[in-house]
């Protein structure tokens, strides 16, 4: 019991030490991605900070996977270090008896990572969108703010309001750049309105003011006065956008009969469904892997962790992109990799157990034995 309870503790600690190490870099990386993304025009900048906190609850499931894994080699390569493995050994258990301890840890933590895969994911993924979308499609009115220069939404026109009078829609002091086919017009007023039309359009009444159409260079360059000018406004209203198969709740994907998106469903589910049991597998790999021989050094288990992750984590994605291309079923693709890891979970951890003895010869026959 000491040695469980000192166990449980360990890997706790040591679970939320890598988790918030990898939560830092993955905002850190996610700061430097979207504020680049706010400064060519794509998100609004004011939506920074929730496209940020968005990500990082997406990724959350991924990020809790390798916290898990990464934290039971450690602790268990320290506790080869130091040699309190050899006296777990003395006290007549094995590394068998490892693995209910480390599994009673591990499993409510698997049990979150897949409610972040099945729920969370799918929510934060969804949300980015429709604020992505808003902002997208945006009417060129609410840009309108005193005192600053603002672009359309398709970069094709410039306002410019000195003080504007949201009760009364009354503006002072504007200034209108249009860019057209190639032909730049730019009006100027003192005064005027903003008028909402018929069918949810609005529009910019400037009045006794000026405009200038053309290049001064040209010989097409002309000067107009006017008495009211007006400038519609595209008004749009947001549209939720049609979800991808990575929006799609589990619900979604499981009714959306869809010949077209059936497969991509199906391979987002097996995603889903199979970070979990990759976390389970990855627990259990961790415990033989854990090993330290002191002749090949200490970080030797941390090498063929990194490698180990890699090649299931790719070979999660491959097995996805394989059932959203139709080239096998999902209920053959969900099975082999996780499989797979089992077995060599189970081989690792027999050979850690008679480690001077192949413990397949022990299946063979007496004769063959002794050939």
């Amino acid at each position: 019991m000491i040695f469980k309870e000192a166990l449980r503790r360990e890997l706790s600690f040591t679970t939320g030490g890598v988790f918030l190490v990898l939560v830092t870099i993955m905002v850190t990386t996610l700061v430097i991605r979207i504020l680049g993304y706010a400064a060519n025009g794509a998100v609004n900048p004011e939506d920074a900070i929730v496209l940020i906190a968005l990500a990082t609850l997406g990724y959350l499931a991924v990020l809790l996977t390798v916290s898990l894994f990464v934290a039971t080699l450690i602790v268990l390569v320290r506790w080869y270090k130091d040699s309190e493995m050899i006296v777990w050994f003395a006290s007549g258990l094995s590394i068998s008896n490892l693995i209910r301890p480390i599994l009673q840890f591990a499993t409510p933590l698997i049990i979150i990572i897949a409610l972040l895969a099945l729920f969370v994911w799918p929510w934060a993924n969804r949300e980015t969108t429709l604020i992505s979308q808003r902002f997208q499609q945006r009417d060129d009115v609410s840009m309108v703010s005193a005192g600053q220069f603002k672009e359309s939404a398709r970069a094709e026109r410039v306002f410019f309001i000195e003080e504007l009078d949201v009760d009364k829609s009354e503006v002072k002091n504007i200034f209108v750049a249009d860019n057209k086919n190639g032909r730049l017009s730019i009006a100027v007023a003192s005064t005027g309105y903003i008028q909402n039309s018929e069918g949810g359009e609005k529009s910019i009444v400037l009045h006794n003011g000026r405009r200038y159409e053309g290049q001064p260079t040209q010989p097409d360059f002309r000067i107009l006065e006017f008495d009211d000018y007006t400038t519609k406004i595209r008004s749009k209203e947001t549209l939720a956008p049609a979800p991808r198969d990575r929006e799609k709740t589990v619900t979604e994907l499981l009714n959306d009969l869809n010949p077209a998106a059936l497969n991509a469903n199906r391979a987002e589910l097996l995603w889903r469904i199979g970070l979990p049991l990759m976390a389970l597998g990855l627990v259990l790999i961790a415990i033989p892997l854990a090993y330290v021989n002191p002749r090949l050094g200490n970080y030797t288990a941390m090498f063929y962790a990194v490698l180990i992750y890699l090649i299931y984590s790719n070979l999660l994605n491959l097995t996805q992109n394989f059932v959203s291309q139709g080239k096998f079923s999902v209920f053959v693709g969900i099975w082999p990799i996780h499989l797979l890891a089992l077995l060599i979970a189970t081989v690792l951890i027999r050979n850690r157990i008679n480690p001077s003895v192949k413990w397949w010869r022990r299946q063979l026959p007496t004769s063959l034995t002794k050939k």
